[in-house]
């Protein structure tokens, strides 16, 4: 599989910022097969569709593909804040596609996918409104806050531009498919948060109270609970019993996907 962008197929346009988005968008189309099914089937929908920017043919997922320059930071500039949560509350959220490219060489250096299921409003940071100066005064974009994230919920697909195997992708999006099982956005959420969490302990086995380590930082998440120690269980026993972690008994768990 090729990583380079072909830039004839934007030669058309003057401004960088539209080349990138149609050669990025070009190679995504015609070199990825869908990370859901995995079959070559991606195609583009028309321009300027709200809620994404391609789908699979084969199984009906969206995508959102956002490229950059570098590297991903802790943040990601996304869209309007107002319709990014309307779209997690109302669960027609794409799964994103995060490329990272070489502006030099004009080759894709790392490509990250986020499933859908992985976003919460809690991952969503609303950022100040524009000033009264400002062509759209008042609209008030968003950052999506990528160190919120658990690695299971960051599938590499291109790393230091090494092309990943189609058998790992496929087996990363499976581990965590379970999560769309939680219609309530704020039991995802809180699946979420604490996969976060136990990836933070760096432990293949570890205990209940390594866990409540991570009072406080979900406290800062979801500050209208009052009662974090109990839901850390509840959340506990629901990854149990999907197969993400394995219990061990007297307060020992282990990671298993």
């Amino acid at each position: 599989m090729t990583l380079n962008f072909d830039p004839e197929k934007a030669q058309i346009y003057a401004s960088w910022s539209q080349k990138i988005r149609v050669m990025s968008e070009f190679w995504f189309s015609e070199t990825q097969f869908c990370p859901a099914c995995g079959c070559y089937s991606i195609k583009r929908y028309e321009n300027n569709r709200p809620v994404a920017d391609f789908f699979c043919e084969n199984c009906s997922e969206q995508f959102e593909l956002k490229s950059k320059s570098g590297r991903i930071g802790r943040k990601v500039a996304d869209g309007a804040y107002r319709t990014m949560i309307d779209r997690i509350d109302g669960s027609t959220n794409p799964n994103f596609i995060f490329l990272c490219y070489d502006r030099s060489s004009l080759s894709v250096t790392d490509l990250e996918l986020v499933p859908a299921h992985f976003f919460s409003t809690q991952v969503i940071e609303r950022r100040k409104p524009l000033g009264a100066s400002a062509r759209r005064a008042g609209w008030e974009g968003c950052n999506i806050l990528m160190d919120l994230l658990p690695l299971s919920g960051r599938i590499t697909l291109v790393k230091d531009s090494c092309v990943k195997k189609r058998s790992d992708i496929l087996q990363a999006w499976q581990r965590t498919i379970f999560l769309r099982e939680q219609a309530n956005v704020a039991t995802r959420g809180w699946l979420v948060s604490i996969m976060a969490c136990i990836e933070h302990l760096d432990k293949s086995i570890f205990t209940l109270n390594d866990l409540y380590e991570s009072e406080l930082q979900l406290s800062a998440i979801f500050p209208a609970n009052r009662n974090v120690r109990p839901k850390i269980r509840q959340k506990l026993q629901v990854l149990r019993d999907r197969g993400y972690l394995k219990f061990l008994g007297n307060g020992v768990y282990q990671r298993v996907l």
